[in-house]
């Protein structure tokens, strides 16, 4: 499952930083996470960044259109990271 930020967004730039496949970046309005490289941090945390440092509850959310399995992300890291 790839996240997706909403409009409850503030623009606090907290999560950008914090994204260790570079999947976010500022968007027309807000700021937004490309699906292809998100892999809610497996491979590299326990749990996604981008939420643990946003300061808006519910702000960084699962994206309905981009369902993944645990598997899939993984997969999705080792290709992203190289590693296949």
């Amino acid at each position: 499952m790839a996240l997706l930020i909403t409009e409850k967004c503030i623009n606090c730039d907290m999560c950008e930083p914090e994204c260790p496949n570079d999947a976010i970046s500022m968007g027309a309005n807000i700021f937004e996470i490309d699906p292809a490289l998100c892999t809610e941090c497996k491979g590299h945390y326990d749990k996604p960044t981008c939420q643990s440092v946003c300061p808006i509850n519910k702000c960084i959310i699962t994206d309905p259109q981009h369902i993944e399995s645990d598997d899939a992300l993984f997969e999705k890291f080792v290709i992203i990271q190289g590693l296949a």
